[in-house]
């Protein structure tokens, strides 16, 4: 058997329709994700875009050293209106498969701390798309 046949990927799932966080959870989430940076001892990285699990802590001077990634939500914020948050995408790396992190799981552990899950979270309102242009 080759190498390449026992070769995994992280696992992507765009989420439709998109989560919204609403603005009170969100502002939630935001404060409990920064107290659990990944440079103050915590496991979480959140940037405006993305917001990143590790398996641990990082070096007190910043350095990622042995650390692994679990995986990341994909985030836009400000959208659909000024205060929330929409999640539409989730990674789950090969490390975090391994670790036994799911989507669900992934997203259920940052959620939680607005007290949302995946599965709870309110959704996007999708439109139809516009008809075709015809002379």
């Amino acid at each position: 058997m080759s190498t390449l046949s026992h070769r995994r990927d992280p696992v992507t799932e765009v989420i439709r329709p998109a989560a919204i966080v609403p603005e009170e959870a969100a502002r939630t989430v935001l404060l409990e994700l920064a107290r659990r940076d990944v440079q103050n001892g915590g496991v979480w990285e959140s940037e405006p875009t993305t917001w990143s699990r590790w398996d641990r802590p990082w070096s007190p001077s910043g350095d990622v050293g042995g650390a692994q990634l679990l995986g990341s939500l994909h985030v836009a914020y400000g959208t659909p209106t000024r205060y929330e948050i929409t999640i539409y995408r989730i990674t789950v790396t090969v490390a975090g498969i391994d670790a036994g992190w799911t989507v669900e799981s992934l997203c259920d552990e940052a959620l939680g701390y607005g007290g949302l899950t995946l599965g709870g979270c309110p959704r996007a309102v999708l439109q139809a798309p516009p008809r075709p242009f015809r002379h």
